[in-house]
């Protein structure tokens, strides 16, 4: 008998979160340690690892030795281990980057469930397993350590403490980050989700996690957080000021492509219907509270620019020309701000029509404010400039109900429902096909042929030879 297998999902879309059902023998996860020059840590620190692994986790799990263009002995000792341990693999680059490595080695991999630590081994094991099961069981896409949650125990020195926690306020003021520490060297993530994201990622250093994260979660991606037991490594040779420098130039890189909706961020969805906030209930409209709290910021900003421009304007016209072009200015600034932050329309597309609805939305606040104006000028003949504003602030409230109105049902109309309709049963390629664990999952390799040299960066990968001198 002849069967047909479903067709695999598009790239440009992610099949909803399922626990993933291996069997025994299948490899579960890889845990990646990138090295560069560590021939007195390395063995140490596998051992270790692999000793813990094979008491503790309950899944078939793999260790990779990343190797970013060691010139001392630590080839060797990389090699030695690969022979020695049967699920340890060594993997050779030839140029330096933290980020290169990870993304080269995650991209090769054929474990659902792929990781990374430091080669210290700061993080005390015992949260590896709270690390990746929310990814096993279809909970989370992302998961990461945390050592500035509350419940971590952390031992390190001020100037580490004090480095870490500013870069996570700059985090969380320059690019609106949710999670509370990305630096930790204890990650994880699902190879799905892997598979579309990384190549995403340009940075091939230190800031590569950051990125990383920072996508997924502008994205909508779930990204666990677990509490950490970390000591600081005394001996550790990472430059602090040009890492620090580094992570600037990427934070600003990030936040500029974001800002432009440059990054096709749509490709990490999930179907309608994963999301609970995505399901339409009786009664709460969907992002309605979300929605309101974006509108009132950007339409106080925006009243503050109104009432700027209307004073400026005023210096050298009559009330009615500076309201009108001081409403026009700040209308478009208003459409583009409320398109991106209260709606989440991203990108170009359907821009300049959005504008022109705006401008509609405009003519209806001119047309109010307009008229208290020359209402206020029929009742005092010469109102002082301090009434004036009064009176039109008291328009655009009364013009605020209408505007949001307009631009929720007509100018950004709920998106959700041409989602849901697209991701129907029966539509092609979206949520009615169901998700399977990554093909070829298998034990770890034989001695012969686990050892892996990788002169070059592979061509699907982004080019990242202009960042040699960024990774550390």
């Amino acid at each position: 008998m002849t069967t047909t297998q479903p067709a695999p999902p598009p790239l440009g879309s992610l099949p909803p979160r399922e626990h993933l059902c291996p069997a025994p023998t299948d490899t579960v996860l890889d845990v990646v340690v990138p090295v560069y020059n560590e021939e007195q840590d390395l063995e140490p620190c596998v051992r270790r690892l692999h000793a813990y692994l094979s008491k503790t986790f309950p899944y078939g799990f793999r260790i990779t030795i990343a190797d970013n263009a060691s010139t001392d002995r630590t080839p060797e000792v990389s090699a030695r281990l690969d022979e020695a341990l049967p699920e340890v693999v060594s993997v050779r680059l030839e140029q330096k980057g933290r980020g290169r490595a990870l993304r080269t080695v995650w991209s090769l991999s054929k474990a659902p469930v792929l990781a990374y630590m430091d080669v210290d081994l700061s993080t005390d094991l015992n949260a590896l397993l709270p690390l990746v099961a929310p990814l096993i069981s279809g909970h989370s896409d992302l998961a990461i350590g945390s050592r500035l949650a509350r419940t971590s125990r952390v031992v390190r020195g001020p100037k580490r403490e004090f480095i870490s926690r500013t870069y996570n306020l700059i985090l969380r003021g320059s690019l609106a980050a949710r999670f509370s520490d990305a630096q930790c060297g204890f990650k994880a993530l699902r190879a799905d989700v892997a598979e579309r994201l990384l190549p995403m990622v340009e940075d091939t250093g230190w800031f590569f996690d950051t990125e990383m994260l920072v996508l997924a979660e502008r994205a909508g991606l779930r990204i666990h957080e677990v509490p950490v037991d970390w000591v600081d490594d005394p001996d550790s040779t990472v430059h602090l000021v040009r890492t620090a420098v580094d992570d600037l130039k990427g934070v600003w890189r990030v936040g500029r492509a974001l800002a432009t909706g440059a990054l096709p961020l749509d490709r990490l969805a999930r179907p309608f219907g994963d999301d609970p906030r995505d399901r339409e209930l009786p009664g709460v409209p969907r992002g309605l509270a979300r929605q309101l709290v974006g509108f009132c910021v950007v339409g106080a900003v925006s009243t503050l620019l109104y009432l700027v421009l209307y004073s400026l304007f005023r210096l050298g016209t009559g009330p009615q020309v500076a309201n009108a072009l001081g409403l026009l200015v700040s209308t478009f600034a208003n459409t583009a701000a409320n398109r991106r932050l209260t709606f989440g329309v991203r990108g170009r597309d359907s821009a300049v029509r959005h504008q022109a609805q705006g401008l509609v939305v405009f003519a209806i606040g001119l047309a109010l404010t307009s008229g208290s104006l020359a209402a206020l000028d029929a009742a005092t003949g010469s109102p002082a400039h301090s009434t004036e504003l009064a009176v039109l602030v008291a328009a655009n409230l009364a013009a605020t109900v209408l505007r949001f109105l307009l631009l929720r049902a007509w100018v950004f109309p709920e998106r959700g429902r041409a989602r849901a309709a697209a991701e129907a049963p029966g539509a092609a390629g979206h949520g009615a096909v169901p998700r399977t664990a990554p093909a070829g999952n298998a034990t770890a390799a034989t001695p012969a042929d686990r050892t892996v040299a990788l002169p070059a960066p592979s061509p699907s990968l982004p080019d990242s030879s202009n960042d040699l001198s960024r990774s550390a």
